[in-house]
């Protein structure tokens, strides 16, 4: 085999190792070091015009209906709690249920943006912004209780506060949270879109767990949020 051939082999076997190789995703590109924002708005211009908001209870709710239809039977399910020795059944027999039921629907596929709450924490000095810690928000709808879930969200999560950044350093150094809103974007995950089960702290509270693989976030601060009319 002449050089010049074993060039054009190699040549063509990169080539195809390239083809081969898995095109990176939308969360492996995105970066959890983001822009504390002043308004909500400004986050949400972020994502794609496209993205479903999720960000009150009728939304949700709209969103539930399109993909479930309409809310279990929770009383039937929850029966005497616990301790009834049907319960855990009856829940493991609603979540395959409306598995079978879900495939193939379209709201599967939706790009869907969700708050989580969050709390600003130590200041990395190389970054320039503050750690992110996260805690779930419990939304209360006509279904139960709705907390969104989240997978391979972008990390580390740093909030960028530009020239904020002095007056927030004191306060958290004085020991005063600074709240903050995390807004999250994804997709349903196909094979665990949604679980449903009961809340721990409301007896006999149906509880709706959407499961979201996290493409992207934005940080919003929650005092300036409050702030408006």
């Amino acid at each position: 085999m002449s050089r010049l051939d074993r060039r054009v082999r190699l040549a063509v076997a990169l080539l195809l190792l390239g083809c081969l190789v898995p095109a990176i995703t939308r969360a492996d590109e995105a970066s959890g070091i983001r822009p504390l924002r002043k308004e909500m708005a400004a986050a949400l211009a972020a994502f794609p015009a496209h993205t479903h908001r999720l960000l009150d209870p009728q939304s949700i709710e709209q969103f539930l209906v399109e993909l479930e239809g309409a809310p279990p039977d929770w009383a039937t399910v929850y029966g005497q709690g616990h301790d009834d020795p049907g319960h855990d059944e009856r829940l493991f027999a609603l979540n395959r249920e409306r598995d079978a039921k879900r495939e193939g629907k379209a709201p599967l596929q939706w790009l869907i943006a969700f708050v989580w709450l969050g709390e600003l924490s130590g200041f990395d000095e190389q970054e320039g912004g503050f750690h992110v810690v996260l805690g779930p928000k419990f939304n209360q709808t006509g279904w139960g209780e709705v907390r969104f879930k989240y997978e391979d969200l972008p990390s580390p999560l740093i909030a960028l506060a530009g020239e904020d950044t002095a007056g927030l350093k004191v306060q958290a150094r004085q020991g005063r949270p600074v709240p903050v809103s995390v807004l999250m974007l994804g997709r349903l995950i196909p094979e665990e879109s949604l679980i449903y089960d009961f809340s721990h702290e409301v007896e006999g509270q149906g509880m709706i767990m959407p499961v979201v693989r996290g493409e992207a976030v934005e940080f919003v601060s929650e005092v300036e949020e409050k702030r408006r009319p």
